[in-house]
């Protein structure tokens, strides 16, 4: 009899432990993708995918560089780094820019394949082409010559710029900053299919609370106008956006505006000049926070978390925790 209840015990045990959850080893627990994203100093970024890597192009800190930061990762934990044969201060230096250097870049590809470039050097707006993330890149213009020039809009900082292709194929281009950290405004025009030629004259925009960094996304038949507010160097950096019923506006102040700022604790200090992407079906912001320095410039870094709407279709504050890993 007892022969015959230690074995009974014993095949209870064996249902019991085959039955139980196992314990994920630490392998294959959710990775975290912390912020900042990456070691190192950058700022301003933009992304695209080709194939199963993600290109992200950014200001190398403080203030730019002689080129581009530029890193292809597929997963957002490893990371390579490339140099690019254009955007260079040198190569885009014309007899009306200014000093500055090599920063706030946006990429897109266009319906035509090729991607474009709309890149701030010396105060200026350049547009380059490619025919893949990493080149070789060229000037999309033929004469070599800023796409905006410092006198072609004087009383804007001709910074920033920004491209947004609609679902029917027509692309936009937004662009501008404020001078002295007084709010600046947003000029936005339509372009032709070799996205560099202006289609029509550009318009300002500007939303309120706008002082730069524009990115244009559509979500829900609405156009969401985001951008960063404050003074870039401090804690009053923050994003904010608007809302239009078409891509050159008018828009009106969103719900939750601003939707990131200057945490309680500090440990975002001043986050802006964003990019938002979409993978899986989940929309991600990808933008840069500043480390404080005790010097006349900042570093940043670049960060990484969810952007969620609610049931309003309003886009909810921004709660900066990075993100579960979303490539397995």
């Amino acid at each position: 009899m007892k022969q015959n209840f230690k074995f009974l015990l014993l095949i209870v045990l064996i249902v019991v432990a085959c039955a139980s959850p196992k314990k994920k080893s630490t392998s294959e627990e959710t990775k975290m993708i912390s912020n900042p994203i990456m070691d190192g100093y950058f700022a301003d970024p933009c992304i695209v995918k080709e194939a199963d890597t993600f290109y992200i192009y950014a200001t190398i800190d403080p203030w730019g560089g002689e080129e581009l930061a530029v890193f292809s990762t597929t997963d957002f934990l490893n990371f390579s780094r490339h140099h690019i044969n254009w955007p260079t201060k040198e190569a885009c230096t014309s007899s009306t820019s200014n000093g500055s250097m090599v920063w706030a870049p946006a990429v897109r590809k266009a319906p035509n394949g090729k991607y474009y470039m709309y890149v701030s050097v010396g105060s200026e707006v350049w547009a380059g082409v490619a025919d893949s993330p990493l080149g070789p890149w060229k000037n999309a213009k033929s004469d070599n010559t800023p796409l905006v020039a410092k006198e072609d809009f004087p009383t804007v900082h001709n910074i920033d710029a920004d491209c947004f292709v609609d679902e029917d194929g027509q692309a936009y281009l937004y662009w501008g900053s404020g001078f002295n950290w007084v709010n600046g405004t947003c000029m936005a025009v339509k372009l032709k299919s070799d996205m560099v030629t202006f289609d029509g004259e550009p318009i300002d925009v500007t939303p309120a609370h706008y002082f730069e960094a524009p990115h244009m996304i559509k979500r829900f038949g609405k156009y969401y106008l985001m951008f960063s507010d404050g003074k870039a160097i401090d804690a009053t950096y923050k994003i904010g956006y608007a809302v239009g019923d078409t891509p050159m506006g008018p828009f009106t102040e969103g719900v939750n505006s601003p939707i990131l700022t200057t945490t309680a604790d500090s440990t975002t200090y001043g986050p802006g000049h964003h990019t938002v992407f979409t993978e899986k079906g989940q929309d991600y912001l990808l933008y840069h926070r500043i480390f404080p320095q005790g010097e006349e410039y900042v570093l940043r870094q670049l960060c990484l978390d969810s952007l969620k709407f609610d049931a309003n279709h309003n886009i909810e504050k921004v709660i900066p925790k990075g993100v579960a890993s979303f490539m397995e």
